[in-house]
């Protein structure tokens, strides 16, 4: 019996209704930028696997060093200890971050690093004496699944079932260079009316959306509004950090910083879970004092595991070098050229495209997971490559160490796929 078989008896998989997709791929084999299923096919890894692996899979840097690390510690309880690679990692990350970050707290995924910043942000202004219960985010923001996360995001097939039970949040529209007055006056209304603890925001790339991007300008008008009104400003950078966009986090492109910011994905190049939720010195100084329940009460088992923290360290690493910099360039202008070709075909309406993202809006109602988007996942993986579109958009996302040839096979393959419907 093959994985796809043994799979079906006891695996319960995420995003998917097994009724009608009852079939999972067994992948054997993950090497650069190729995935190999049990049949000894080979596909392209067009979207970095949720944008974790970009450099790559089982790159043989980042995996050496895990592998020396193996050798001396492997996990220990980060309440009471810590260790060189936590205090390395800290200290390598607050040279790339922006520059009013100085504190790093550990968690496992993008949606606890969400969480934390959502409870460090209240917890900020009840350790100040004020009560205040309300979050502002974008429309078709998406922040995680845990509930402060999922209370955050306003995609309903995700929280449908859960929106009674979630927070008070206000929601304002994204900008689009043509709305900033109306989102203006929207805050204001909104601060007036509730007490306001912090705005939450995926800045200049929507991930869940569509990838769907905003402008640096727009986006720094919301947060200078927040910021004169004493709210709390919260970077979801789970997708767009570590290059993606160009520079090292989306946030650095913004003039007015984040309070808040929340990383994972790329932070451990697809190798092994964690995230960090990073923050100024002023919200960690609010957590100081002599009455211990004014402490940050919040912990994951596997906070700060050295195995981890040696991965993201040979990430960031990485990501320095003058290679992956060039590469990231080199995609970014090859998907500006692919875009102003695709843009003209007659299945196509629109194309956007920041960094190494590119996405495609079809002139088609896909659905998010209706049978046109089946259909276009199926179609191109029977052509070698992995590509999995959010509803009618289909994205690219490749590894920073993609080839030419490549990346050149993920273009004429959504080329070849879209003459057929």
């Amino acid at each position: 019996m093959n994985l796809q078989e043994r799979d079906k008896k006891h695996l319960w998989h995420p995003l998917k209704q097994h009724q009608t997709h009852p079939n999972s791929l067994g992948i054997v084999k993950a090497k650069g930028c190729i995935l190999t299923d049990e049949h000894g096919n080979e596909y392209i890894d067009a979207i970095s696997s949720w944008y974790t692996c970009m450099f790559g899979h089982c790159n043989d840097f980042i995996t050496s060093r895990v592998y020396q690390q193996m050798q001396t510690l492997d996990q220990i309880m980060f309440s009471d200890f810590t260790h060189e690679p936590a205090v390395k990692l800290s200290e390598e990350l607050i040279k790339i971050l922006p520059e009013n970050q100085n504190r790093i707290f550990f968690n496992d995924n993008g949606s606890t690093a969400v969480e934390a910043g959502i409870k460090m942000a209240l917890q900020y202004y009840f350790n100040k004496g004020e009560k205040r219960n309300t979050f502002i985010a974008f429309e078709d923001g998406f922040h995680g699944d845990t509930f402060g996360a999922m209370s955050v995001s306003s995609l309903s097939v995700y929280n449908g079932p859960f929106e009674d039970f979630l927070m008070d949040i206000q929601r304002i529209p994204v900008p689009n260079g043509k709305n900033n007055e109306e989102i203006a006056q929207k805050l204001q209304q909104i601060v007036s009316e509730h007490n306001v603890a912090g705005f939450i925001y995926e800045p200049l790339v929507q991930g869940a959306a569509g990838m769907k991007i905003h402008n640096a300008e727009d986006l720094n008008s919301i947060l200078t509004i927040c910021k004169n009104n004493d709210i709390l400003t919260i970077a979801d950078e789970v997708m767009t950090g570590f290059g993606k966009t160009g520079n090292n986090f989306a946030s650095d492109e913004v003039g007015t910083k984040p309070d808040i910011i929340c990383l994972s994905k790329a932070l451990t190049a697809g190798l092994v879970p964690m995230s960090i939720t990073s923050c100024t010195e002023d919200i960690y100084t609010a957590f100081l004092a002599n009455d211990i329940a004014k402490g940050f009460f919040h912990c994951h088992t596997y906070s700060a595991n050295p195995i981890a923290c040696s991965a993201a360290l040979a990430s960031i690493e990485l990501l320095q070098t003058e290679e992956i910099k060039d590469n990231i360039e080199y995609i970014s202008n090859t998907h500006k050229i692919f875009a102003t070709k695709i843009e003209n075909h007659p299945k196509v309406t629109s194309t956007r495209h920041k960094g190494v993202i590119l996405a495609i809006d079809l002139n088609t109602n896909a659905g998010r997971y209706g049978t046109l988007r089946d259909q276009l996942l199926t179609s191109f993986m029977d052509e070698g490559v992995f590509l999995r579109p959010l509803g009618n958009t289909v994205y690219i996302q490749p590894p920073y160490i993609i080839t030419k040839e490549q990346l050149n096979k993920i273009y004429t393959t959504i080329e070849k796929v879209l003459d057929t419907l």
